[in-house]
């Protein structure tokens, strides 16, 4: 599984259109193990790019502090679950608390 976490210095961004890039965390959900991290910068943002971009870098998961409905139903059509309302963290940590069920996920920050 490839997890997608939009970054700035390093943490979850609380809104991922706003992200300085995106930190790609590959993990082995059966050994809940991260196998490998990958920063990439993301394209400009416009409507309907990232969801795309993203599954062309192979995420499954994007984990999120705030994301329009638009945008999630973009990723969803792209075949990436979504994940929204989660607090700023470290994206291994997020990863490895999503793959361990004790990620928390509360209100979608986000109001568009």
């Amino acid at each position: 599984m490839i997890y997608a976490i939009p970054c700035v210095n390093g943490k979850l961004c609380m809104h991922f259109g706003h992200c300085q890039e995106f930190v790609m965390v590959d993990a082995d959900n059966t050994t809940k193990k991260i196998i490998g991290t990958k920063n990439i910068v993301p394209p400009a943002h416009e409507p309907g790019v990232l969801p795309r971009w993203l599954h062309e870098q192979g995420a499954n998961v994007i984990i999120a502090g705030g994301m329009g409905t638009q945008a999630q139903s973009l990723f969803q059509q792209n075949g990436i679950s979504v994940v929204t309302g989660v607090e700023s963290g470290f994206p291994e940590d997020l990863v490895n608390d999503y793959m361990q069920n004790t990620l928390k996920a509360g209100s979608n920050t986000c109001d568009h």
